[in-house]
């Protein structure tokens, strides 16, 4: 990755990464974990991009929900190579540049390898490639470039997911471009050190939103519950807290970092 600047800078060149106040892009913050997110952040007093697909509707919703003011919508297709682009490119200029980067939005849809039509199965992976790994590296290139000329370095945390550890044989390809994201996100935590840019990846488990509320009743939500010893699944407050703390200045020595978040759900070594 290269990022076109003026020149290194070392720690005691660049100003203090700001603790609040700061601009924050969260894509897929429409509903779910990204409307968490972004009601996080702009609860500190950051101001947020939020960033939809095709739900603009709801992306407006979590716009109102913000506290705060300053806060800015931000659409677009993050598959595409010139929209994701046009996407980074909003936010920096409605919020005035672009200090943390939240990479949330992904694509997750059943396709069981022995049941799911070949035709089927090629366009999952399709989908899931594009918008999960590579959409998570065309915005996290913009957004790097911005916040290297800002001075002060930056933050970008993405999204993964306990199912790139376990595997996800329902969702194969929401598994293996997780564990992409995750790999990317170390590469990019090597390369944008030098220029202040912390870059990790936490790793949740199964937590509750209004997408999965159907997966959660009955039988089936007994064991998605009973994968924790706590006998629950997370919400997504929890896994938004973790993001803060990724995303502050005491964070940066975390750089590089896959945080699991799954109340011991599973436990890797």
């Amino acid at each position: 990755m290269t990022v076109a600047t003026s020149g290194p800078a070392g720690p005691a060149d660049r100003a203090p990464f700001p603790a609040s106040g700061r601009r924050v892009l969260v894509t897929g913050a429409a509903r779910g974990l990204g409307r968490a997110l972004a009601l996080a952040f702009a609860g500190q007093g950051d101001r947020v991009a939020v960033h939809y697909g095709s739900r603009e509707a709801r992306a407006r919703e979590t716009l109102a929900a913000l506290p705060g003011a300053g806060h800015v919508l931000a659409g677009g297709d993050l598959s595409d190579p010139g929209s994701a682009a046009a996407v980074a490119e909003a936010a920096a200029a409605g919020l005035g540049g672009i200090d943390v980067l939240v990479n949330n939005a992904a694509v997750n849809t059943p396709h069981p390898p022995l049941s799911t039509p070949y035709e089927d199965w090629v366009a999952a992976w399709q989908a899931h490639v594009s918008v999960n790994l590579l959409g998570t590296a065309y915005l996290s290139h913009r957004a790097a470039a911005v916040m290297a000329r800002s001075g002060h370095g930056g933050r970008i945390v993405n999204i993964g997911s306990r199912g790139a550890f376990r595997g996800e044989p329902d969702h194969p390809a929401y598994g293996a471009t997780k564990a992409a994201v995750h790999a990317l996100g170390q590469s990019l935590a090597v390369a944008l050190a030098p220029r202040g840019i912390a870059v990790a990846s936490v790793a949740p488990g199964f937590f509750a939103t209004e997408r999965v509320a159907g997966r959660l009743s009955g039988a089936q939500g007994e064991a998605i519950r009973a994968q924790s010893p706590f006998g629950r699944v997370a919400g997504p407050e929890e896994i938004a807290e973790a993001v803060l703390w990724l995303a502050s200045p005491a964070a940066e020595w975390a750089s590089g970092t896959v945080l699991d978040l799954n109340g011991a759900s599973y436990l890797r070594t």
